[in-house]
């Protein structure tokens, strides 16, 4: 199909930019994805791609080009990933109620995509491929703009990066742009972190590097902002003086299923922490930027990363919690124990399950601290942030002692159910005055017309109008595990260091319970 057959579909949604202000189209470019034929390409990238197109977000100068080692042809590519698309029009749990398989986006998409063969590790293959761009360039007229998406694994990221380079390919000249989208894990701990952001700087400039946390790209992480910034009620509270701890919760009810030689590589702490549950941590601890540019947000919520209070030995054992599922139920469904799935060590130490307790070291959270957990097999799939709130000073009502009364909550609900709660107290009926907590509730779905969403839309077309705010820069990826860096070390070298079971379909182990009853609190029920 020519590409002029193919008209840009019409604008269905109303979509921002991450710093705010209403889309446009975004400009000419060609868009590589090297492992194009992998699993997440099918099932969140295309997809994504295909919203774009649905949402007229994509110019009619555009060029989609998939890279890897599988000989095919340009239709079969397209039939390949057409599959991937009408699944997940038609999957609900993407969030949003399913839709019609949009023919004129998808066309509008098959009419600019190729497939380009090749070994990744072979100088020739990018060679070959400025020639196959050079042909996409005058074809679809992309005014030499690219974007090139890593979605490979992360030990090719340094090579490709370094061949990208060799072939001319990352050099920005004659008034064109050229990008790179990494996806996570930017390295596997501090060393191999800053190892990896030397090898890419040496060839791409910081600007022109897009490191992906796809977290980010959800709506209600993004309005974690909003919600502090754009509402006078709830920033004059943002501060240790009103705000009690904040609990952020990441569980998962997934096991390691058959991915047991991979897992025993990464764990949970490596897989979740400096990466998704530190951004939200940023996000709610940041300074308000001067500005919603880029690297004006970025560095505020840097700056969250650095005033971690470091960990010494003494700090890991008591206020981190390592655990690893054992046998259970999840939903229904029988697990079986992490040392017995495939590709598990009878007496792997790696962890599913990790909670913490930090401490941010600067004037408005000093004092304040900071409760993650996030795991494997547990009883709910959830990601929340809920903020508890200081108690009330002096029992007012007489009936109700000061300590019976249910602090404050607010509680932002990132999955499965987007939304924002608040916990309050009120009057129960009756003569005399006896309080009890009720709450209320704004639900996304009930307010915005939500269409599945795989959360990569924004960030992709963020890269390709040159907005990186939802991007982490090298310093922040950093920061992140240096703060981990202690704990990987101690569970490295001290084959004592504690490891609890807990119970798959459960809410984790007993440890991590205790990190908080042992002053007086208590994690919010996952429910």
């Amino acid at each position: 199909m020519d590409a002029r057959e193919a008209d840009a579909p019409g604008q269905v949604a109303t979509t921002q930019g991450a710093s705010g202000g209403r889309a446009s189209k975004a400009p000419p470019c060609a868009m590589v994805i090297f492992g194009s034929s992998g699993d997440l390409t099918k099932r969140l990238l295309m997809p994504a791609i295909y919203n774009l197109a649905k949402a007229g977000l994509l110019n009619e100068n555009f060029a989609l080009c998939g890279v890897d080692r599988r000989d095919q042809s340009d239709d079969a590519f397209r039939d390949y990933l057409a599959d991937g698309v009408r699944g997940f029009v038609s999957d609900t749990a993407m969030g949003g109620a399913a839709q019609p398989f949009d023919q004129k986006a998808w066309d509008f998409i098959a009419a600019r995509m190729t497939h380009f063969s090749g070994d990744l590790t072979d100088p020739e293959t990018y060679q070959n491929l400025a020639e196959h761009l050079k042909k996409l360039e005058e074809q679809h007229r992309t005014g030499g703009n690219v974007v090139f998406y890593l979605a490979v694994a992360s030990s090719l990221f340094g090579p490709i990066i370094e061949q990208l380079g060799r072939a001319g390919l990352v050099t920005e000249e004659n008034g064109h742009w050229r990008r790179a989208i990494i996806e996570k894990p930017f390295g596997t701990d501090l060393p191999s972190a800053k190892a990896l952001n030397e090898r890419v700087l040496k060839v791409l400039k910081e600007p022109q590097v897009y490191r992906m946390d796809h977290f980010l790209g959800k709506e209600t992480v993004q309005n974690i902002m909003v919600l502090r910034f754009a509402n006078a009620i709830f920033e004059p509270l943002w501060t240790r003086d009103h705000i009690d701890h904040v609990q952020i919760t990441v569980a998962e009810t997934v096991s390691v299923e058959r991915r047991g030689s991979f897992y025993e590589q990464t764990g949970a702490l490596r897989d979740m922490v400096p990466n998704h549950v530190f951004q939200l941590v940023s996000l709610v601890a940041m300074e308000p930027p001067n500005s919603f540019a880029a690297d004006a947000v970025r560095t505020e919520k840097t700056k969250v990363l650095e005033a971690i209070m470091p960990l010494d030995e003494q700090d890991v054992r008591r206020n981190v919690v390592r655990g690893q599922y054992t046998s259970g139920t999840v939903r229904g469904k029988p697990v079986v124990a992490y040392r017995e799935a495939e590709g598990v060590a009878a007496d792997s130490t790696t962890e599913t399950f990790v909670a913490m307790r930090l401490g941010i070291d600067n004037w408005r959270w000093a004092g304040v601290p900071f409760y993650l957990r996030t795991g494997k097999s547990m009883t709910k799939r959830t990601t929340e942030i809920s903020i508890l709130f200081k108690g009330v000073p002096f029992a007012l009502f007489r009936n109700t002692p000061v300590d019976e009364l249910t602090p404050n909550m607010l509680t932002l609900q990132l999955q499965p159910d987007e939304g924002v709660s608040l916990r309050f107290g009120a009057k129960k009926p009756g003569p005399e005055i006896e309080l009890g907590a009720v709450k209320m509730e704004f639900r996304y779905k009930d307010y915005f017309n939500t269409a599945p969403s795989t959360g990569y839309e924004t960030l992709i077309y963020d890269c390709m109008i040159g907005d990186a705010m939802l991007f982490q820069r090298a310093d922040s990826v950093e920061a992140g595990w240096c703060v981990v860096q202690p704990i990987l070390d101690l569970w490295k070298n001290d084959k004592t260091a504690p490891l609890e079971f807990y119970e798959a379909g459960s809410a984790g182990p007993e440890g991590s319970d205790n990190l908080l009853w042992r002053s007086g609190r208590s994690w919010r029920p996952i429910d």
